[in-house]
């Protein structure tokens, strides 16, 4: 050993106590910021020290990059010789294991590792034997096949189960889909071919099967570690279950707050089966917390504190001061998207920079209008998670449209949305626009081009759509909703998952209902970026805002959060409510974004919004669309309740105003209760908003048009309105 390690002076009790027990099973609930990936390297460190082989040591992570940095640094602590710890994926150990015993599967060891674009291929060349005639039924594109497939593979389930729950738009073709999947399975079997989900599947069963595959491994990996054992399939926690089965020397760690990926087919209750499957197992729990000041931590415990099943923790800093999350009732959206730019703008007057700030959210549509403000104010940003607002095929599709409505001669957007007509490519949607040019053809004449029968095919339908635009007058709300009666076909038409991408827009409704004019609806929206982030360098990178769904959002941190959205039918979101399991989840979701944050955590809503379009009434009745039950359901103590109102400035633009609830109430002189943040009109200036009490006998108002006023209480009037 080139060096002795202090531990008891480097780590924490509990830390201490997970890598001095290097015997028997173990289950370690790491709470955010505890320091998880802290106690795995040190007990790495530890058992190299204490005579283990490191190639008798076996590291399990979700990526291979993770598990190369874990021992890396343990190599760095004292021994070298950590690097020769197994580390790496349940897939890499699974090929690695099957490469040698292949031949009890029936499988030769020289079987063929399927990638994702290996495995589209062989499902497209088994669509033919399902014997659909063409334009008989709508049946799912390749990729869309893939992920059926996997993901029933991945969740042990049927395919025709799967499709009914979770792919109903393709429920007419449920038994051509179960027939796919079984000539896959034997096609791959026939081909000595495995994908990457046979891959584990195919493990588990060698070890359920084969006593003496299951011993030789044993020999071979007589420590077992897993990191981000929350996340573990079913599959995975039975590999872990018989890895473990002869010498139950098994460590998993992990944080069943911190579940979040059941859609990929991650079971939870893995972290709670685990004392079942080992009884004798100890539990340790990571609580101190070195991310978040304790205000913070006071209100993800009791978020956590209300979940139905979970692991009791208690999460405590040492970073006793910072102030209470916030929660900021903004009335709207755009209210919404102005108070987080002027909050940023107003922090960086303060001296902080960008890169301190993230703004998180539970669907990647949820920050279009955040995207839009941000684009407009000049604040750059860069997006994890869900897509750019007009990076996406189908927003470009659907603006094309209406851009070409405020500009005939934009030949882009046209030859954009006539390649969305049948029978029309690249070549007849060039000619098409060079026809309209030289002929002088408007829009609502594309129909006549003489290359297509045109009325009744789908150019006569373009055309329709662009009369039917030319004749509104006024907001671009009804534009919107010609174009989305014209679109929704072509949308299902052209990807799988349309559902979610009707959902994005419909985003487009509320925010063009705030305009007068179709031209400024686009000003307003077609504005790229200032720079790319992907053009620029690596100083100027760190200098952007973060925008981030909560699931890309996971195991970073920042010293300022703002989750937006924070709302009923937007997080939760309604498909959680039928489902007492996806509410929890979204209850976790909602712990990891507010973990995220290390000095302060702000959470907005809209509270005068109405329910999204998609929302199901049905369901999410008697929730109200206002704040978040997770957040409404809190101790009243552990967050500060605010409100946001606005004012009219020179620039005619809204400006957000914040008031703290509870408000301090004064008595006006006429015996009318005052309270900060109430609006008001006075006989001079008019309408306006209080903003604070100075003293007993003053009150600082700001008028629309008047601007900011202090008035004595005494000698003035006001009327609450």
């Amino acid at each position: 050993m080139a060096n002795s390690i202090d531990y008891k002076r480097l780590l924490n009790p509990a830390q201490l106590e997970a890598v001095m027990t290097v015997e028997g099973p173990v289950l370690v609930i790491a709470g955010a910021g505890s320091g998880k990936t802290r106690t795995l390297i040190y007990r790495v460190a530890r058992l190299v020290e204490t005579g283990v082989e490191p190639e008798s040591i076996l590291l399990l992570t979700f990526t291979r990059k993770a598990a190369q940095e874990m021992l890396e640094r343990a190599s760095s602590l004292a021994d070298p010789r950590c690097r020769f710890v197994s580390g790496g994926t349940f897939h890499s150990l699974a090929n690695r294991v099957l490469r040698i015993h292949a031949g009890h599967l029936g499988f030769d060891n020289t079987f063929t590792i399927l990638d994702r674009s290996d495995m589209e291929e062989v499902i497209r060349s088994l669509v033919p034997q399902l014997g659909i005639l063409k334009g008989a039924l709508r049946f799912p594109r390749t990729s869309t096949l893939a992920n059926i497939l996997s993901k029933a593979a991945n969740l042990g389930r049927r395919v025709d189960d799967l499709v009914s729950g979770e792919y109903t738009q393709f429920i007419h073709c449920v038994s051509e889909l179960s027939r796919l999947g079984e000539l896959y399975r034997d096609y791959k079997k026939t081909h000595q071919m495995m994908d990457y989900d046979d891959l584990i599947l195919n493990f588990r069963r060698l070890l359920a099967e084969n006593n003496e595959v299951r011993q030789a491994l044993s020999l071979q990996y007589r420590y077992v570690m897993v990191d981000e054992y929350q996340d573990t399939n079913g599959i995975q926690a039975d590999i872990v279950k018989w890895l473990a089965h002869e010498h139950r020397n098994i460590m998993v760690v992990g944080d069943d707050s911190q579940s979040i990926y059941s859609f990929r087919g991650a079971n939870y209750r893995n972290m709670f089966d685990f004392t079942a499957t080992f009884p004798e197992a100890r539990i340790i729990k990571l609580e101190e917390n070195y991310r978040s000041t304790q205000p913070i931590l006071t209100m993800t415990n009791a978020l956590m504190e209300q979940a139905s099943e979970k692991h009791t923790k208690c999460l405590f800093t040492k970073r006793k001061d910072g102030e209470r999350p916030r929660v900021v009732d903004t009335r709207t959206e755009p209210e919404q998207a102005m108070f987080v730019c002027r909050y940023i703008q107003e922090a960086l007057g303060r001296g902080r920079s960008l890169r301190e700030f993230a703004v998180l959210f539970r669907a990647g549509y949820h920050s279009f209008e955040l995207e839009a403000e941000l684009t407009r104010q000049g604040i750059r940003y860069v997006k994890y998670g869900g897509f750019r607002f007009l990076e996406s095929a189908h927003i470009k599709d659907f603006l094309a449209h209406l851009r070409v409505a405020a500009n005939p001669d934009d030949t882009l957007s046209w030859i954009r949305i006539l390649r969305l007509v049948r029978q029309v490519g690249q070549g007849r949607s060039q000619a098409i626009v060079k026809w309209m040019k030289e002929e002088g053809v408007g829009p609502e004449g594309v129909g006549r081009w003489p290359g297509m029968a045109g009325k009744e095919g789908g150019l006569g339908k373009l055309s329709g759509l662009f009369r039917s635009i030319s004749s509104i007058k006024g907001p671009p709300r009804k534009a919107v909703e010609r174009v989305m009666e014209y679109y929704l076909p072509i949308l299902k038409e052209k990807f799988d998952d349309y559902p979610r991408r009707q959902k994005e827009l419909d985003q487009l409704l509320p925010m063009a209902s705030r305009y007068r004019s179709l031209r400024s609806f686009l000003d307003d929206l077609i504005i790229e970026p200032p720079t790319s982030p992907a053009d620029m360098d690596r100083e100027q990178r760190s200098e952007v805002l973060t925008l981030s769904t909560v699931h890309s959002a996971k195991g970073l941190e920042w010293p300022v959060v703002i989750i937006i959205w924070v709302a009923e039918g937007r997080f939760p979101i309604p498909s959680s409510y039928g489902n007492p399991s996806d509410l929890e989840e979204e209850r976790r979701l909602m712990y990891v974004a507010a973990t995220r944050a290390r000095d302060q955590l702000i959470l907005c809503y809209p509270g005068q919004e109405t329910a999204p379009p998609w929302h199901d009434q049905t369901v999410a009745r008697g929730r109200g669309n206002g704040l978040s039950s997770f957040i409404r359901d809190l101790p009243s103590e552990v967050v500060s309740f605010e409100s946001a109102g606005w004012v009219d400035i020179s620039s005619g633009r809204k400006r957000p105003q914040v008031r703290r609830i509870p408000h301090e109430i004064k008595i006006q002189s006429d015996g009318i209760a005052l309270s900060q943040g109430d609006r008001v009109t006075h006989p001079a200036f008019g309408p306006g908003v209080i903003s604070k009490f100075v003293g007993d006998d003053k009150v600082e108002v700001l008028f629309m048009k008047a601007g900011r006023k202090l008035l004595h209480l005494h000698y003035t009037s006001l009327q609450k309105t």
